[in-house]
């Protein structure tokens, strides 16, 4: 456990030396600043509904930016060979990469609950809908970055592991569109598959055991796969 938090602490003081990570977190909390006066002073409600729907969407190109150097530049400078190399196994390595990844977009989340305070003094929000609206947000970004760590351990070249991020990524939050392009007996497998599927219900405040096992499955089979790709892939 302590080498998990040792990786994540190296992970995410990594992020902090790129010069990448300040604009995406510059640029992502300006926008989502944005956003929000724009649709409260639209809906002059004390919800956050709308303003999660925006986030979300957001993540779907801002969180393969933070993933795409994870595997992928460790590969290239040729100090992945060494991590493999020390007495950590390769459960551990990529357990301590996701988890400094996330640390660092749960501070992104933390960021936006300055809007939650704001609601909460002008207003009468629903605390449980806003919580379970945070809680769908960060289960859908950590869901991205386990994508996004496992298509950095494809490549060596940032720009591809990106891309194959996007498309990943892109597929699943639209999915619900290709339903109408689909025989009637794969509509309740693309109905399911679609994320939007699940993170509106939480962001709607409605709490179902079926949408948290829809984002914990989806991380645990990408970290899986992740390391199956360390082994076979970046080591040779």
């Amino acid at each position: 456990m302590n080498k998990i938090f040792a990786i994540a602490a190296k992970e995410l003081k990594a992020y902090f030396k790129s010069p990448i990570a300040y604009i995406v977190l510059i640029i992502t909390i300006s926008i989502f600043n944005l956003f929000f006066f724009m649709v409260i002073d639209e809906n002059r409600e004390s919800t956050l509904r709308d303003i999660f729907k925006v986030m979300e969407f957001l993540f779907v190109f801002i969180v393969p930016l933070l993933t795409m150097r994870i595997f992928a530049e460790e590969k290239s400078t040729g100090t992945m060979e060494f991590l493999m190399t020390t007495p950590t196994s390769n459960t551990v390595i990529v357990f301590g990469k996701y988890l400094g990844s996330l640390l660092f977009f749960s501070l992104i989340i933390g960021f936006s609950f300055s809007y939650y305070l704001i609601i909460e003094y002008f207003g009468h929000p629903d605390r449980a809908a806003t919580f379970l609206g945070y809680l769908g947000l960060w289960l859908e970004g950590a869901m991205f970055i386990a994508i996004g760590l496992m298509t950095s351990s494809w490549s060596r070249n940032q720009i591809v592991s990106a891309m194959c991020t996007y498309v990943i990524l892109i597929f699943l939050y639209f999915a619900i569109g290709f339903i109408k392009y689909v025989s009637t007996t794969l509509e309740p497998l693309i109905q399911y598959v679609g994320v939007l599927t699940h993170s509106e219900n939480l962001t709607n405040g409605v709490l179902a055991t079926s949408d948290i096992i829809y984002f914990v499955s989806i991380i645990l089979f990408s970290l899986f796969i992740t390391r199956i790709s360390i082994e076979n892939r970046l080591w040779r």
